[in-house]
């Protein structure tokens, strides 16, 4: 009877551990092979792929990204209104042209637009134009603990405006474009985010790098809007194993503490072009 029971002891100690999974450290998609998902925003005109977050199939991996994905709107079609008590979303657009309804105002939005809407607005996109309105949106959470202000006024701007700069701690062959960042600063171009540490675009130099790093309290996306090259994803020893070939239209989530980082092609023509978003992450508290 004893030998039984450790049997079963052990049969069960075998079935917990096939049913606990590790979380990854980091995520991949071809943003290319991704199928469309209904969500809030959606409509018959209003088409949304979901990229890491709401959708997809880890959708739970990120902590404080709800959604990150590209919006398809149809010639004349139109997104469902929405409003979030406590979410801020970031927009991008990657081509065509729409208008941004924001509270009671409404603004045009055209190619390399970005725009930051807060919590508490009642916002949607319409594309009045002949063709179709492809746009990033990414949806983030903002603690039950972080005190909201009121919404200010909507801000659009264009990356056409923004000078490019190095960062301290990167090198110089990799330029950037700040666009989205914290209330509390004035880095960037429009300083208005409570969670999304920023939001910006890597310009890569033939054969520039970020470096390989890692952020201890925030997670990251990129997604790479042309050229290719490697990316680190994951480390080793040295901190820059776990190099990964990446292309126009790949999307990575590196979680905290992850290494990531890029390196562009050596050839003397190759440009690579990266938007990225780093939002904080809550840590556990200590309970002593």
């Amino acid at each position: 009877m004893r030998e039984f029971n450790v049997i079963l002891f052990a049969i069960g100690l075998g079935l917990l551990a096939q049913e606990r999974t590790v979380e990854p450290t980091w995520l991949y998609r071809d943003v290319s092979a991704l199928p469309e998902r209904q969500i809030d925003l959606s409509s018959e005109s209003c088409h949304y792929t979901p990229i890491f977050g709401d959708g997809d199939a880890q959708s739970k991996v990120p902590k404080s990204v709800v959604r990150f994905g590209e919006l398809t709107v149809a010639p004349h079609g139109n997104c469902q209104t929405v409003e979030y008590p406590r979410q801020e979303e970031l927009y991008f657009i990657l081509g065509g042209s729409g208008i941004l309804h924001y509270g009671k105002q409404a603004h045009s939005l055209a190619q390399n637009d970005f725009t930051y809407v807060p919590p508490t607005v009642r916002h949607s996109v319409s594309n009045p134009s002949d063709q179709p309105l492809r746009l990033v949106v990414a949806t983030v959470r903002i603690p039950q603990e972080t005190p909201l202000s009121a919404a200010g006024e909507l801000a659009v701007a264009n990356l056409a405006e923004l000078k490019e700069e190095t960062v301290e701690g990167h090198p110089n062959s990799v330029l950037y474009k700040l666009l989205i960042g914290p209330r509390t600063a004035a880095r960037d171009r429009i300083n208005a985010t409570y969670t999304v540490a920023d939001f910006f675009l890597m310009d890569f130099a033939p054969a520039g790098t970020n470096f390989p790093h890692h952020h201890e309290v925030a997670e990251e996306i990129y997604l790479i809007l042309d050229g290719e090259g490697q990316m680190a994803a994951g480390s080793g020893m040295d901190g820059v194993e776990g190099l990964h070939h990446a292309k126009a239209g790949d999307a990575y989530y590196f979680r905290p503490n992850c290494t990531v980082g890029f390196y562009n092609q050596k050839t003397s023509s190759a440009k690579a072009h990266i938007l990225a978003v780093r939002v904080f992450v809550p840590m556990p508290k200590n309970p002593d």
